[in-house]
């Protein structure tokens, strides 16, 4: 009968170890979740940095009429990917 209960005292122990580790567990998954929400949205804004740096860069080149070949053709590309992005807008604004 003693041994039975220190078990059953054993195993309590066990599981209220198991509850309080569950616990800090969630709780860094939730620190983990905001970290990783923050990284997204500065990962956005850089990806937008980027981009806007890159248009700058491509009309002073324009600007300047210092493109080679290879550059012409991929701001040709470029400029393509913006004509059916803009392209897209319009028609849902028609919708």
């Amino acid at each position: 009968m003693v041994d039975l209960s220190i078990q059953i005292k054993s195993i309590q122990d066990k599981v209220q170890q198991l509850l309080k580790q569950q616990t800090l567990l969630q709780k860094e998954n939730q620190r983990l979740k905001k970290e990783q929400e923050k990284l997204i949205v500065q990962n956005e804004e850089k990806q937008a940095q980027i981009l806007a740096l890159q248009q700058q860069l491509d009309a002073l080149k324009l600007g300047s009429g210092s493109l080679n070949e290879t550059e012409k053709h991929a701001l040709g590309k470029r400029i393509d990917v913006y004509l059916k992005e803009i392209d897209k807008c319009l028609a849902l604004l028609n919708t």
